[in-house]
């Protein structure tokens, strides 16, 4: 059997249990806009003023909106949920079609685009995601945005550790599991690709509790016997990406 097959097939296996499970099976999109020069401002107030209400209008539910901290590249980076892949291209046909869109698009862009470039993922939530959902913290959480890039052929181990160990690891620890996804199998790397959101208290804290979590004589047994299960590291070597994100005034997860 060839690999997209048989990596379809093993989705389509995941899905039906999730189903079953209760899992929640929606479409996620995560789009990162890379603003033009001097723009970025002016994407915000199109978004914060204009594109939220019409996606809500057009029945796309905004999860959240973020930009990093460092953000040299003048990057947004926000994520949408749809019922199903079908939904959302009937969605976006609507939103691009809407007179009230239309409208904004041309009089935001008059003195010249706001975006130069788009990309996208679109994602699954695992079995081990905490609930998907819009939230807010007691104060002005930083974000946390890593992708794990998983050795051949150990993906579902890495889900695994996550599953079993991980995740209370991290609340053990004082981060936030916010949501643990997985990529649609017709986009590229989905055989191996792991991407996660955390929130933290702040900065400091994010440290505080990084060091604590992987000086856990528990996260140091875990990974030793995983490894070996997996004939070495889950992860390649710089396999692990992270960005620390701040949310938008307009974000609904802040």
């Amino acid at each position: 059997m060839k690999l997209p097959t048989l990596l379809t097939t093993m989705m389509l296996a995941t899905t039906l249990t999730a189903l079953a499970a209760g899992q929640d099976t929606r479409v996620f999109e995560m789009r990162t806009y890379h603003a033009a020069p001097g723009k970025l401002d002016d994407l915000n107030a199109r978004f914060r003023d204009h594109t939220v209400k019409l996606f809500e209008k057009h029945g796309i539910t905004n999860i959240g909106y973020w930009l990093p901290i460092e953000n040299t590249d003048n990057v947004l980076i926000y994520v949408l949920a749809y019922p199903s892949r079908e939904a959302r291209d009937t969605s976006w046909k609507a939103f691009q079609a809407d007179e009230d869109w239309k409208k904004v698009h041309t009089e935001s862009e008059v003195n010249g685009k706001l975006v130069n470039k788009v990309d996208q993922l679109f994602l699954a939530a695992t079995d081990f995601s905490p609930a998907i959902r819009p939230s807010t913290g007691a104060g002005e959480r930083v974000f946390e945005l890593r992708t794990y890039t998983a050795t051949p052929g150990n993906l579902a181990l890495l889900h695994a550790r996550f599953r079993d160990h991980t995740v209370a690891l991290f609340t053990k620890h004082g981060m936030t599991n916010l949501v643990y996804w997985q990529l649609l199998p017709d986009q590229p790397n989905a055989e191996n690709t792991l991407v996660y959101l955390l929130a933290h208290a702040s900065g400091d804290a994010a440290k505080a509790s990084w060091d604590a979590f992987r000086a856990d004589p528990d996260w140091i047994a875990v990974k030793k016997a995983s490894e070996e299960k997996g004939g070495g590291s889950l992860t390649t070597p710089d396999g692990v990406k992270s960005v620390y994100l701040k949310a938008t005034d307009y974000s609904p997860t802040r």
